[in-house]
């Protein structure tokens, strides 16, 4: 869901970059049902998604992993323990972000990570939090995948803000 949100927001603001989603499940499985249905209500397409396991050399490349868990940003770091300071939960980042001001349009990425990573201690992963942790609906009802992609879109709606400007 994130996924295919992100990438709609940087359509929505003309900007090409290439958004995947990988985790720690295995390879090859298919979005729910009901998660292409609650993304399809929102006109995002995810019918033809298939999960991919989290890989360091794809960590390695990345300008920026998000995380919808400290257990997922902890495991890329454990991974690929030089993403670290490009490695956030997307609740995480989307506050600090806030709280660092956004990028501005000609500074790299790069750079404002660097900023909204500031200060940050690696204990800072440890345990769960819904400070930090998107709710899984995988395995529940409807309404809670809703709820998940009500939060989804608020959260990558203002991480494109800050990444990118309002559209």
């Amino acid at each position: 869901m994130a996924e295919g949100l992100l990438q709609a927001r940087a359509a929505e603001r003309g900007e090409a970059v290439t958004v995947h989603s990988a985790g720690l499940m295995d390879d090859g499985r298919r979005a729910t049902d009901d998660g292409v249905a609650v993304m399809a209500a929102r006109g995002v397409d995810t019918s033809g998604h298939l999960s991919r396991r989290m890989q360091a050399e794809m960590l390695e490349q990345a300008d920026l992993v998000v995380g919808m868990a400290r257990e997922h940003v902890r495991e890329a770091v454990l991974l690929q323990p030089s993403c670290w300071g490009k490695a956030f939960t997307l609740k995480e980042l989307v506050r600090r972000g806030e709280d660092a001001g956004g990028r501005s349009p000609d500074q790299p990425v790069a750079e404002w990570l660097a900023k909204v990573h500031a200060g940050r201690t690696r204990a800072d992963l440890l345990g769960s939090s819904s400070d930090d942790d998107v709710a899984d609906p995988i395995g529940q009802r409807r309404t809670a995948y809703e709820a998940t992609a009500d939060e989804l879109d608020d959260l990558t709606r203002r991480l494109a803000n800050l990444l990118w400007g309002s559209a």
